[in-house]
C-alpha cells in the first residue's frame, strides 16, 4: 500500500520511513515501531490506519545504529532489538520523530507507538511540541519519566498480564498523570496488538485501536 522514502533530521541524519496515505486523509499521524524495526507488522499497522483514513509515516528509528533492520520475534531478535535501542540516545530519536511529523505537513499531527514505540510516543508528548495528541501502547519506559509534563493530550494502553510492565508501574503513572487516559486490558500480555506474536489478543487490540481512533478524532 505504501512506499519507503528517505527523511532528514535536523542534525543531518538521513533515515528511511514507510509512508502511506489515502487520497484525502482526515488525520495525519506518525507510527512508531516496536524494538523489531519497521518490519512486516509495523507496515501492517500503518496500512490499517490508512484504511481508517489516516496519512501515516513510520520512521526507521534504528537507522541511527544499523540501517534496514527488520527483526522477527525470536529471543535473538529481541536481544538484537534491545542492543540497537541501547545505542541511540533519546534526544536524537526525538529529532527523527519530529522530522517524520514535519514530512506530513499538517497543522495537527498525532503520534502512536507500540512497545519501544509506546515509550517514544510518550517522549513525543513530553520532549517535543510537534504533536497534538499521543497514544502509547505498552511503553515500558513511560514509568521512568512519569512525572514529565505532556505538551499534548495523551492516552496510554497496558496489558494486565504484561511481564515487562508491572501493574505497580501503571498505578504510579496514573498517580503521577491524572490528566492522562490510562487503559488496562484484562488478561492481555505485552505486545497484545501484534498478530505475529503468541501474546496477540484480538479483543484487546481491537478495543485499544478503537479508543485510539476516537482519541485522535477528538484531538486532531
Amino acid at each position: 500500500m505504501g512506499k519507503t522514502i528517505e527523511l532528514t533530521a535536523k542534525d543531518g541524519h538521513k533515515f528511511s520511513a514507510y509512508v502511506a496515505s489515502p487520497e484525502n486523509p482526515k488525520h495525519h499521524i506518525v507510527v512508531i515501531q516496536e524494538i523489531f524495526g519497521v518490519n512486516h507488522h509495523m507496515r501492517n499497522i500503518s496500512d490499517q490506519f490508512v484504511k481508517d483514513g489516516y496519512a501515516v509515516v513510520c520512521p526507521a528509528l534504528f537507522d541511527r545504529a544499523e540501517r534496514g533492520q527488520e527483526l522477527g520475534y525470536k529471543p535473538e531478535d529481541m536481544a538484537k532489538g534491545r542492543e540497537l535501542r541501547g545505542k541511540i540516545p533519546e534526544a536524537v530519536t526525538v529529532l527523527d520523530i519530529e522530522a517524520a511529523a514535519a514530512y506530513l505537513g499538517a497543522a495537527k499531527v498525532g503520534i502512536v507507538g507500540y512497545c519501544f514505540g509506546g515509550t517514544v510516543a510518550w517522549w513525543g508528548a513530553t520532549k517535543s511540541k510537534a504533536f497534538a495528541a499521543a497514544s502509547g501502547w505498552y511503553g515500558g519506559g513511560v514509568a521512568a519519566s512519569k512525572t514529565d509534563k505532556p505538551n499534548c493530550p495523551v492516552q496510554l494502553h497496558f496489558g494486565e498480564k504484561d511481564a515487562a510492565i508491572p501493574m505497580t508501574d501503571v498505578d504510579a503513572i496514573k498517580a503521577a498523570q491524572p490528566g492522562v487516559e490510562v487503559y488496562v486490558y484484562e488478561g492481555a500480555a505485552h505486545g497484545f496488538a501484534c498478530d505475529e506474536r503468541p501474546s496477540f489478543d484480538a479483543k484487546a487490540a481491537a478495543l485499544a485501536h478503537k479508543r485510539t481512533l476516537e482519541f485522535f478524532d477528538k484531538h486532531l
